[in-house]
């Protein structure tokens, strides 16, 4: 079979592209470099330069490629930029996931993974959010994927596509140097680099209503992520029809002063962070429930915090030269 990843040379397209060639799967990625590289994929993995807002591009390329199914991971993903710039994230996540949609069904594929976000849940106020947590986003970038999902939902009822809509947590770590998260937008990076510019870490509050007063979140490794894809494109191999919404984490929650911790301790650099506060909209706590992934989708994760960090910090020096 042949699987079209969509931003398959970003972060994470490139360590599913990676994953999806190794098990046997037929890849070819689809990326229009805004933040992608294609030294990120193997030599073997075809880079389709262009955007899934192009019909033309996606007719051409399921032809050529004879195309069976597609991993659409390709969106835009900073929530800050999704408040200033609305009208710009609906028309990238939604705009381009309906012309995609449309092509898919155009070509009779079948089989559709979407990448989703905890971002969907907003803030509950639970133990662990289940698949069953009511979704009730708080900012533009999560409205995005909630509305992709009931489009992906629709589009699959509406031409016998079978779906799978994956809701990431909090992703980081690296399965190799080259292939590490290059921008500065998510914790670990965030923390690298005010070390390496010699400035200490920053917590955005330290009165919440945790065990020591920082946000607690789920940590999932890239490496994990890219595995939990593969089992949802074998899941749609080997038949599955219908839809199904997943999270995708550890199922453990880890606080921002736990995890700064363990960054100092695999940097060598454990000077004390500076709590400034809060930023709007920060939930206490966010953690997921893995209970369906593994029952669904037979897929754990195995990989831990350190993991995450130890990886991530040999790529920040690969790319940094810290």
């Amino acid at each position: 079979m042949t699987w079209l990843i969509t931003g398959g040379a970003g972060y994470i397209g490139a360590h599913v592209a990676r994953a999806l060639a190794e098990a046997g799967d037929a890849v070819v990625a689809l990326d229009d470099l805004s933040a992608g590289y294609p030294e990120r994929l193997p030599s073997h993995v075809p880079l389709v330069e262009g955007s899934a807002h192009e019909r033309a591009l996606l007719k051409r390329v399921f032809a050529e490629y004879d195309v069976t199914g597609v991993v659409h991971l390709a969106a835009r993903k900073q929530v800050a930029e999704s408040v200033a710039r609305p009208t710009r994230y609906y028309e990238e996540n939604v705009g381009g996931l309906a012309t995609l949609l449309e092509a898919t069904a155009e070509a009779g594929i079948s089989r559709f993974v979407f990448s989703s976000s905890a971002a969907v849940y907003g803030n509950p106020d639970v133990e662990l959010i289940t698949e069953e947590t009511p979704c009730a986003p708080v900012n533009p970038y999560g409205e995005t994927k909630l509305t992709g999902e009931w489009l992906v939902r629709a589009a699959g009822r509406a031409h016998g596509i079978a779906t799978v809509c994956l809701r990431y947590f909090n992703v980081a770590g690296s399965a190799a140097p080259e292939l590490a998260d290059t921008g500065v937008f998510n914790i670990v990076p965030m923390v690298f680099d005010r070390l390496t510019r010699d400035e200490a870490p920053r917590i955005f509050g330290a009165d919440y209503p945790t065990p020591d007063g920082t946000c607690v979140r789920d940590y999932i490794h890239v490496a994990d992520l890219a595995q939990a894809h593969l089992a949802a494109v074998q899941r749609l191999e080997a038949g599955a029809s219908g839809d199904l919404t997943v999270n995708i984490g550890r199922g453990e929650g880890v606080s921002v002063r736990e995890l700064i911790t363990v960054i100092g301790e695999v940097t060598g650099d454990d000077r004390a962070p500076v709590v400034e506060g809060r930023r709007p909209g920060d939930a206490p706590r966010a953690v997921a429930s893995a209970a369906r992934a593994a029952e669904e989708l037979d897929w754990t994760a195995r990989l831990g915090v350190r993991d995450m960090v130890e990886s991530a910090w040999r790529g920040w020096r690969h790319h940094h030269g810290a």
